[in-house]
């Protein structure tokens, strides 16, 4: 990661594009925060380096358990990000514990980083936690941001996640999406909460259609048989 990452950040720092201040991270897998000490030793160490810091390090924000990290948030805790950009720490236990979305709003526009929470489309695995936590991370904790947030998970999966809900259910959000997934390469950012209310089979676990295609009724028993679906998928 520090190998493609590092030289890029050195060369938007020199030219005074970027100013970095610190890194952010959603959990601790190594896809995310494997980086983190490498990059902190490699930019402290780079001779007439523009980079303005404070106490002489690089924080580094995230789950107690991403590396290097040097402060991790409380649930719904505020952090300052750059001039005049807002944000919130949202505990989103199940993929790992650690696990954390970042809400930010800059003026008007809303943004929410999902990590491996919450995708387009889908959710991810519950490596460390239950239905019960992906429920309440989904359908309580993001669910209750503003509809026009615009969602940034942390991987590209949103073909392979349609592919699965349209074997679930076909509605036109769901078409619309699987349409868009195949004639744009990327969709982080393109779709917002309300959308993924709408298209996204993990979240709509109330709705007597996802019901009918698990054979559950409760909420989080739709949940866990929809992963179970999805993970056995082909």
């Amino acid at each position: 990661m520090r190998a493609r990452v590092a030289p890029v950040l050195r060369s938007q720092i020199d030219a005074g594009t970027i100013n970095l201040k610190g890194i952010i991270n959603t959990h601790h897998h190594w896809d995310h925060a494997g980086g983190n000490s490498k990059m902190v030793w490699f930019l402290l160490r780079q001779p007439n380096l523009k980079l303005k810091l404070f106490g002489g390090g690089l924080p580094v924000l995230g789950g107690k358990d991403c590396e290097a990290v040097t402060k991790t948030p409380q649930d719904g805790e505020s952090v300052s990000i750059g001039q005049g950009i807002k944000g919130k720490a949202l505990y989103t236990p199940c993929h790992t514990q650690d696990s954390i979305c970042w809400f930010l709003e800059d003026g008007d526009e809303r943004v929410v980083f999902t990590g491996d929470t919450l995708f387009i489309g889908g959710c991810g695995r519950f490596f460390e936690g239950t239905a019960e936590e992906m429920h309440v991370a989904l359908n309580k904790t993001l669910a209750a941001l503003p509809d026009d947030t615009k969602v940034f998970p942390g991987h590209e999966y949103t073909k392979a996640n349609m592919k699965f809900a349209v074997s679930v259910s076909e509605t036109d959000p769901i078409k619309k999406v699987v349409d868009f997934a195949e004639n744009n390469r990327e969709t982080q950012g393109k779709f917002n909460i309300g959308d993924e209310k709408l298209h996204n089979v993990f979240m709509r676990v109330q709705d007597s259609e996802i019901q009918r295609a698990t054979g559950k009724t409760e909420p989080v028993d739709v949940m866990g048989a929809l992963r179970e679906m999805k993970n056995n998928f082909k």
